[in-house]
């Protein structure tokens, strides 16, 4: 019911992009980072601003730009000549939801400065440490039309992010309803209908969520064959991976189906839960080599071969 509010009060503001809601709910339940990819103008910023205030905690956002440095996001010390002491000013990654704005638009050094909050939850200023807020998510954009002045994220650094969400366009009905409320209508004003001990208590629902032996093979199973895809008879596809899935996807997995599982009123988690985040938790993580982008071979390809072959419980 809580969950059903929360989209609700969202959905006054968003029209369709359900896969974008669920994943970052999933994210703020499950402890994960969010990476969306989507051309300009599909309400990225809209979505989790409309998060932010749905749930009553701080939003803020920074837009990555190739001057940007990397105090700009964390903070930084400042002297003060009258008393001549440093005092620490905290940057916009001090917040609960942070929305990193196309991050592909700054360079590696200002990239790799989200990658302590991000992991670690934590950020450390001169010999400062601090803890990050409770709740805490971020959500990076790339503008996929952008080449100039671009710069591709590596694959240590995406492998931080929980899942990766291509946001596409609304269908026609929709979009017609997108015109109706802007230029007619207006947006209704958001409501908040949770608070800080609400998420909490969501997060240690998790622990109560069932999952079965036969349901932990299977996850893995899908992890595997992406590493060595001749041992599940897939070597239609093994000539494309150059690198597999790492660890981490396995543990973003199991931990975005149990939150999938809770965001649908179950306490069990089903193959079906598996499946629908399956492409977001790899589509990031799976490097293909050469000729799979030659042959227009793509991860979301390959992941749907895995699905077909592994068989379910």
């Amino acid at each position: 019911m809580l969950i059903q509010n929360i989209k609700n009060e969202m959905k006054k503001v968003i029209v369709g992009q359900d896969e974008l809601i669920d994943s970052l709910l999933i994210g703020l339940i499950a402890n994960g980072h969010i990476l969306v990819e989507g051309v300009p103008g599909l309400a990225k910023t809209t979505a989790i601003n409309a998060l932010a205030q749905a749930l009553g905690i701080d939003f803020k956002r920074i837009q990555f730009t190739p001057d940007l440095l990397p105090s700009d996001i964390t903070g930084t010390e400042i002297y003060n000549p009258k008393s001549g002491e440093f005092s620490i000013k905290k940057g916009p990654a001090f917040t609960n939801l942070l929305l990193a704005d196309e991050i592909n638009r700054a360079p590696a050094k200002v990239q790799a400065a989200l990658l302590e909050v991000m992991q670690e939850r934590q950020i450390t200023i001169s010999d400062t440490t601090f803890k990050s807020p409770s709740p805490f998510l971020v959500m990076a954009t790339e503008n996929p039309v952008e080449q100039e002045g671009a710069y591709r994220l590596p694959e240590a650094q995406l492998d931080r992010f929980m899942m990766k969400v291509l946001v596409g366009y609304n269908t026609f009905d929709e979009e017609i309803e997108i015109v109706n409320r802007v230029a007619i209508k207006g947006f209704e004003k958001i409501q908040a209908v949770t608070s800080i001990d609400d998420i909490i208590n969501m997060k240690e629902s998790l622990k109560q969520i069932h999952v079965d032996n036969a349901v932990k093979n299977y996850m893995t199973k899908l992890i595997f064959a992406t590493r060595d895809p001749k041992d599940y008879d897939l070597h239609e596809i093994a000539e494309y991976i150059e690198f597999g899935a790492s660890p981490r996807a396995s543990i973003d997995l199991y931990k975005a189906s149990v939150a999938t599982a809770l965001i649908r009123g179950k306490d069990y988690v089903t193959p079906l839960d598996i499946s629908y985040v399956l492409k977001g938790v790899l589509r990031h993580r799976l490097i293909l080599n050469f000729k799979a982008r030659a042959n227009g071979i793509t991860t979301d390809y390959i992941i749907d071969k895995i699905i077909q072959k592994i068989k379910t419980p």
